[in-house]
């Protein structure tokens, strides 16, 4: 990484030149073909980059016109989401320390790579296919003076979760962070409607992920490192039409309260957020016209959480400035929510 930052491959290249020049960036994609159309990135690149404005809270979208197609664009959603942390000003709470964050492309994990770039640290983002969002976001965390790295590929692959955990410590010389954030989701009507390729695929991304990262970034974490884990509230209570879903961060859950108690002589914090309903791409990429509709008008607060409101959330748990005595935790911004317990 000496010299600066590089370009790892000709097209998006071309697209940072073009949509934001005097920036650089480091994008690979290698788990996936070499000939995605360039008009394609530059036109999802462009349109997350001309978003000047604060976005205004989702509220609730009119039915029509709220379903994306999958994994979902932030620049498709029927309602910009506040995800770049623009009224957050950092204090170097994670300064010279670099941090790992997949599904980081956009949503949850978007708004803490900006986060903990305006703390100081370099970030590496790994994503499925989303090159758009991917790039927007790495331009937001050197907009802060730090260094990014974007990885697309299946984080449902085994081989592909170790693959970004080698390639983000030899970018940056090594893991002080880590947050396990990758989740996919297909609501279900009824237990027979979910198929085994798709109970399948829900574990493999949401709990398989987190493992087979988490394994190999042992190696690269040193003793005081932190660990930080997505679930849901819907694997604090469950959720009828999501129950591969729930099942997962349910797991993730006791994933995380077991690996505190095993990191705990390394002095390794692991902690979870487990939020309520939050606006992400996903949500309108997975979700049918109704739903969308209504999402999060069931919390007291009468409307979903912002990804800006919960990244501060990741801030905490990463800074053992003020979370050192944490581990084996669950966060759960959940809107005014109480839960027992």
């Amino acid at each position: 990484m000496a010299g600066g930052t590089r370009v790892a491959d000709s097209q998006t290249a071309a697209v940072f030149a073009a949509a934001a020049p005097g920036y650089s960036c480091i994008m690979s994609t290698p788990d996936l073909p070499d000939d995605v159309p360039l008009d394609a990135l530059e036109q999802h690149r462009v349109a997350d980059a001309v978003a000047e404005e604060p976005a205004a809270q989702p509220g609730l979208p009119a039915p029509e016109n709220t379903v994306i197609g999958y994994p979902g664009h932030t620049a498709d959603m029927p309602s910009q989401p506040d995800d770049e942390m623009r009224g957050y000003t950092g204090t170097g709470l994670l300064a010279g320390k670099r941090a790992l964050i997949t599904g980081g492309d956009s949503g949850i994990g978007r708004a803490t790579a900006v986060a903990f770039a305006k703390e100081g640290a370099d970030v590496v983002i790994a994503y499925l296919q989303e090159h758009g969002d991917a790039a927007h976001t790495a331009e937001l965390v050197e907009r802060e003076g730090r260094r990014c790295l974007a990885l697309a590929g299946d984080l449902g692959q085994a081989q592909h979760c170790r693959s970004v955990v080698s390639r983000t410590a030899a970018a940056l010389g090594g893991i002080d962070i880590l947050v396990n954030n990758a989740g996919y989701q297909n609501p279900a009507d009824d237990l027979t409607d979910i198929t085994d390729e798709q109970w399948r695929r829900t574990f493999a991304v949401n709990i398989d992920s987190f493992f087979h990262v988490t394994k190999a970034a042992l190696a690269q974490l040193p003793d005081g490192g932190a660990i930080i884990n997505t679930a849901s509230v819907n694997g604090l209570r469950g959720n009828k039409t999501l129950i591969d879903y729930s099942a997962t961060k349910g797991a993730v859950i006791a994933f995380s309260y077991a690996l505190a108690q095993a990191l705990a002589g390394r002095r390794i914090r692991v902690n979870c957020v487990a939020p309520g309903p939050v606006w992400t791409p996903l949500i309108p990429a997975t979700m049918d016209a109704e739903r969308v509709s209504s999402f999060g008008a069931h919390t007291p607060f009468g409307r979903p959480a912002q990804p800006d409101e919960v990244a501060p959330s990741y801030v905490f748990f990463a800074a053992d400035r003020l979370s050192s005595y944490y581990s084996g935790e669950v966060l759960a911004p959940l809107g005014g929510e109480t839960l027992p317990g």
